[in-house]
């Protein structure tokens, strides 16, 4: 897209509301300026960094390479957090940076101390507390890091994080986060959460809270839907998912399949294509998590999940396993197919526990990845896996 060519964060921002895509809201233009002041801040470290490390060449003295404060933006579902923060992960010069869903990032530090660990039983090292290394490799790889929907709900990444960011910012890691809650509500109601308080603590010391208070849900600004979402009540069920089935996969003869993860098959009931077929039971109900549904998202442009139910506190997993896996697919722009037994915001009604307020931000990108921008920018348009298909249906 054109605004990844331009200078500033704000000045992209104010391209997209050129363009029609969304009405210019005084809160974001706040945030893109302040976005803009940590990519010069971050630069300006960056020119640091060299200087000092050069300076002993020319008798120079040696310049602070003290790290800017990152950002933490929380705010309601559909305000452009993560908008923001993708334009700013595109301009940011930083040359080790990541951007990254939180559960795959956790998922992902979680693999590395295992890996240690097992490195540790076979006499490979000798350092027994795998934290301080993990941290190591995670800085060295990136020391900008952008985060999407931070969002704590699982009792080993909070007793990890405090740990680990310790030695992450001690480092000098840059974190921009987006959130829909603010810091003090992370990890609500969750088992010894007073062991988890630090970590809030820390995480304030070390970026700047902004609430996004945007006026409007941007995302359904620009909703003209197209049909990938059936609702079963309606008679939109397995017959209209398999008609768009046949025409996703080109007609093409489809298999079972599997996803190799970590050393175990992930059960791929149809495939081809490009694409994949699963219920919400195969998906929702069994063992997997986020480094599965990744896994997933990285082989298939195109998902299809049939026969969502209508959620509650008695499910919970499983809803927690459906929130995880939307966020997955829109982070990495897949293209979905759902046929569920009602609209996205009536799927979850539970009333109590995290589930409750993440279900809103599930509801709002459902609605999106029904839309012609979504679709149009999809790694399945990218593909060539045809978008005027989806439009016949």
């Amino acid at each position: 897209m054109t605004w990844k060519k331009l200078d500033s964060v704000a000045s992209a921002y104010a391209a997209r509301v050129k363009s029609g895509e969304f009405s210019e809201d005084p809160a974001q233009v706040q945030l893109a300026r302040r976005l803009d002041t940590l990519v010069q801040e971050v630069s300006n470290r960056r020119l640091a960094s060299k200087s000092s490390a050069l300076g002993w060449m020319f008798g120079r003295k040696q310049t602070s390479t003290k790290p800017p404060r990152g950002l933490y933006v929380h705010g309601a579902v559909g305000r452009g957090k993560t908008m923001l923060m993708d334009m700013f992960f595109e301009l940011v010069p930083a040359k080790r940076k990541r951007r990254a869903h939180f559960h795959d990032f956790m998922a992902d530090a979680h693999d590395r101390i295992h890996a240690h660990r097992q490195k540790l039983k076979n006499g490979e090292t000798r350092e027994a507390d795998p934290v301080p290394p993990v941290a190591n490799q995670l800085v060295d790889e990136a020391w900008v890091l952008c985060f999407d929907e931070f969002s704590v709900t699982d009792i080993t990444d909070a007793m990890l994080l405090s740990r680990l960011f310790e030695q992450m910012f001690s480092q000098g890691c840059v974190l921009v986060a987006t959130s829909n809650v603010e810091p003090e509500q992370l990890y609500r109601d969750g088992l010894n959460r007073q062991l988890f308080l630090p970590f809030i603590q820390l995480l304030k010391d070390n970026v700047e809270v902004i609430n996004l208070d945007a006026l409007t849900d941007y995302r359904m600004e620009t909703t003209t839907r197209l049909p990938v979402y059936h609702r079963l009540s309606e008679g939109e069920g397995d017959n209209v998912m398999d008609l768009a089935w046949t025409r996703a996969t080109a007609g093409k003869l489809t298999a079972p399949d599997t996803v190799r993860v970590k050393g175990r098959d992930v059960a791929v009931p149809q495939a081809g294509a490009g694409a994949a077929r699963f219920s919400f039971d195969d998906l929702c109900e069994a063992a997997l998590g986020a480094s599965d549904y990744a896994a997933i998202a990285d082989h298939f442009h195109t998902v299809f999940v049939d026969r969502v139910p209508v959620m509650n506190q008695a499910n919970r997993n499983a809803a927690k396993r459906f929130i995880i896996l939307v966020d997955t697919l829109y982070d990495r722009k897949i293209r979905l197919f759902i046929s569920a037994a009602a609209d996205p915001e009536g799927l979850y009604l539970g009333k109590s526990g995290t589930e409750s307020f993440e279900f809103d931000r599930t509801a709002s990108r459902l609605n999106e990845m029904q839309s012609t921008l979504y679709l149009e920018t999809s790694r399945a348009s990218e593909a060539g896996n045809m978008l005027k298909a989806d439009k016949k249906l």
